[in-house]
C-alpha cells in the first residue's frame, strides 16, 4: 500500500477545539497556545448554546415578518471562505469552505444578474425589513449554529465569498493571511471599530491615516476602490489574530469585543 493512499485522519485535540485540518498538512501550526485554543472554544460552546436558546422562542415570529415583506426562504445558506491552506495548483489560493447561514435580507434574485458581489452601504437589493436586520446584525444569529458546529468563532475575520476572497488576496497583499490558522466570526475587532464598507469613524486614528493606508502613493484613479476599505478591516484583522499568540492580549481582545458587539447592535451601525 502506497503512503499516499493511507487515510490521515486529524489528532483528536484538532477534533475538540475545532483547529482546521487539511489532508496534506499534517499538523496546525503552533503560533497559538493551546491554552487560548481551549479558553476560545469554550467561550464559543457556552456563548452558541446559550445564544440558541435565547433567540429560539422569537424565531417563528421573525420568520413570519421576513415572509411577509419578501416571500421566500427564510434562511440564507451561502458558501464562506475560512482557514487558507495549500493550493491545488489551478489557483494559487485555496480556502477551507463552509456553508454559513443568515436570515435572508436581500430580494430572493438579488444576484440573478450581478452574480457574486460585495454588498455595499444603502444596498437597493435589500428589503426593507433586511435594512433593519442588517443595522443591528441580527440576521447573523444563525451563525451560532456554526459556531456550535465549529465553523466558526463568535470572534475573528468576517468570511468572504471564496471567489472574492481570491481576487481580494491577489490585489492587497497578505489579505489572505487574515485567517491563518483562526477561524471566522460572526463578531471582531474590525466590525466593532469600522463601518461595513470599512470606513474608520471620523475623528478617529484609523481615519487620520486612513489616506496613509488605503492610497499611499496619491493615484487620483485608485481613489475609492473597492480594496482600499478592505485595507483598512485587513489591519485590525491581522492585529486580533497576532493578538492571539498570547493569552493576555487574547482575553483583554475578547472581551473588548464581546462588550463592544451589543453597543454595535443597539446603535444600528451595522450595514
Amino acid at each position: 500500500m502506497s503512503m499516499s493512499s493511507i487515510p490521515v485522519e486529524p489528532p483528536w485535540y484538532q477534533i475538540l477545539l475545532g483547529i482546521p485540518f487539511f489532508r496534506g498538512l499534517l499538523s496546525a501550526s503552533t503560533t497559538i497556545p493551546l491554552s487560548v485554543r481551549i479558553v476560545k472554544r469554550g467561550i464559543d460552546l457556552l456563548a452558541s448554546v446559550l445564544g440558541v436558546l435565547l433567540v429560539l422562542p422569537f424565531f417563528p415570529a421573525l420568520a413570519l415578518l421576513i415572509h411577509l415583506d419578501s416571500p421566500g426562504p427564510i434562511f440564507y445558506r451561502q458558501r464562506r471562505a475560512a482557514a487558507l491552506k495549500e493550493s491545488t495548483g489551478t489557483s494559487r489560493y485555496a480556502f477551507a469552505e463552509f456553508e454559513m447561514l443568515k436570515l435572508r435580507t436581500m430580494r430572493v434574485d438579488a444576484e440573478s444578474r450581478s452574480g457574486a458581489v460585495l454588498a455595499a452601504e444603502n444596498d437597493p437589493r435589500v428589503t426593507r425589513l433586511g435594512r433593519f436586520l442588517r443595522k443591528t446584525r441580527l440576521d447573523d444569529l444563525p451563525q451560532l449554529w456554526n459556531v456550535l458546529k465549529g465553523e466558526m468563532s463568535l470572534i475573528g475575520p468576517r468570511p468572504e465569498r471564496p471567489e472574492l476572497l481570491e481576487n481580494l488576496a491577489l490585489a492587497i497583499p497578505f489579505f489572505e493571511e487574515r485567517m491563518r490558522d483562526c477561524k471566522p466570526g460572526i463578531t471582531g475587532l474590525a466590525q466593532v471599530s469600522l463601518s461595513y464598507s470599512g470606513h474608520a469613524p471620523e475623528a478617529s486614528f484609523l481615519a487620520s491615516c486612513e489616506d496613509s493606508l488605503t492610497n499611499p502613493f496619491g493615484f487620483e484613479l485608485a481613489r475609492g476602490a473597492l480594496a482600499d476599505d478592505m485595507r483598512t478591516k485587513l489591519l485590525l484583522d491581522l492585529a486580533y489574530v497576532a493578538g492571539l499568540e498570547r493569552f493576555s492580549t487574547f482575553i483583554r481582545t475578547e472581551l473588548s469585543v464581546m462588550i463592544r458587539t451589543p453597543w454595535v447592535m443597539l446603535r444600528g451601525l451595522g450595514r
